[in-house]
Order: C-alpha cells, then sequence, then structure tokens
C-alpha cells in the first residue's frame, strides 16, 4: 500500500504522483488511449516511456489521486 505519495519518474523529467487516498479503481487505465496503466493488487504501474502527457488519467481519477507535475 502506498503510505504517502508514490512517484514514477519519466525520462523528460515528468513524474506522475499516486496520492495515498487513491483506490485503485482502475478509472484511470480503462480511459488510457494507450494502455500505459496497469492495476495490480495496490499498485498502479505506469509505462512512463511511452506517455504522451494527454492526461486523461489525471481527469478522469474519481478521487483525484493522480498528479502530474514537471520536475
Amino acid at each position: 500500500m502506498v503510505s504517502e505519495n508514490h512517484t514514477i519518474n519519466k525520462q523528460k523529467g515528468d513524474v506522475m504522483i499516486v496520492k495515498e487516498w487513491c483506490m485503485y479503481c482502475g478509472e484511470c487505465a480503462g480511459v488510457c488511449p494507450r494502455n500505459l496503466i496497469q492495476v495490480r493488487e495496490l499498485t498502479l504501474n505506469f509505462n512512463e516511456k511511452e506517455c504522451k502527457d494527454c492526461k486523461i488519467c489525471v481527469q478522469v481519477c474519481p478521487v483525484k489521486a493522480l498528479e502530474k507535475q514537471v520536475v
């Protein structure tokens, strides 16, 4: 389980932050146009190398648990 914020680094400097209140409902995975998100037990797996930053996953999250940041 995610204790606080879980981050996944991307080569371009973008970071996907999954907040601790993520319910792992799969809404984000269901709308990803490139099928780059997988929900496994209490984990979200992102294929960051192939992501085109459309942020549809961030927009659709019912509890606003996803956030994209540029670092």
